[in-house]
């Protein structure tokens, strides 16, 4: 049991640590919310996001959708635009960022582009189906509950920790040239990460799984 629990804790950190879309905006909105309690709704529903898709790959569910291509190419064009318009959004913030002029969204807008960048990242969606849901299939009962609460955990934890990193970066960073840089860095690598989908939609890169 104890194994389960390690395996699923290592595999979870090993895809959640790179990187990305989802992590930026996190880390991010963590920086700008004064006070932190307002990065809270932006935590949860991340984290509720990749607990749906966790427990959905676990159970089979979306081994079982991803098999229709349309919709596949559809999560990758729709996800191309959005790691566009994410991008842009960042690289205009840098100059935002400057002392105590930058703000965090509404609530509401923060949980739309918590929402967004978490189910609308085609990687994401496929590492949690071909990682954490292959993976999965080693254990059974109880096991298989023990290795899909570790993934969770592990989900809930570090974007908490992303946010509370985020928060304090700020509060070093008095005259906001840390997070400024941050900022262009994220943007650029978005983009990269948007330029890539767009070659595999234009040269038939995708793979449909089944």
């Amino acid at each position: 049991m104890v194994e389960a629990f390690i395996h699923g804790i290592l595999l979870a950190l090993g895809l959640i640590l790179p990187l990305g879309a989802q992590n930026v905006f996190i880390f991010n909105q963590g920086a700008l919310s004064k006070p932190f309690v307002k990065a809270i709704p932006v935590v949860i529903t991340a984290a509720l996001c990749d607990t749906l898709l966790i427990l959905a790959a676990v159970q089979g569910i979306s081994l079982f959708i991803w098999k229709w291509k349309w919709l596949q190419y559809g999560l990758y064009l729709l996800g191309f635009f959005f790691l566009l318009f994410m991008g842009w959004s960042l690289w205009k913030s840098s100059s935002k960022l400057n002392g105590s002029q930058g703000s965090a969204m509404s609530i509401p807008k923060q949980m739309m582009f918590a929402m967004s960048v978490s189910l609308l990242n085609p990687h994401a969606i496929l590492d949690t189906i071909g990682v954490i849901g292959t993976n999965s299939l080693q254990y059974s009962d109880k096991l298989k509950w023990m290795f899909t609460i570790a993934c969770i955990a592990v989900s809930w934890l570090w974007f908490l920790g992303l946010a509370v990193a985020g928060h304090f970066t700020n509060k070093i960073d008095a005259d906001g040239r840390i997070l400024t840089w941050l900022n262009k860095i994220s943007a650029i690598t978005i983009w990269l990460i948007a330029l890539y989908m767009l070659v595999q939609l234009l040269t038939g890169g995708l793979t449909v799984i089944g």
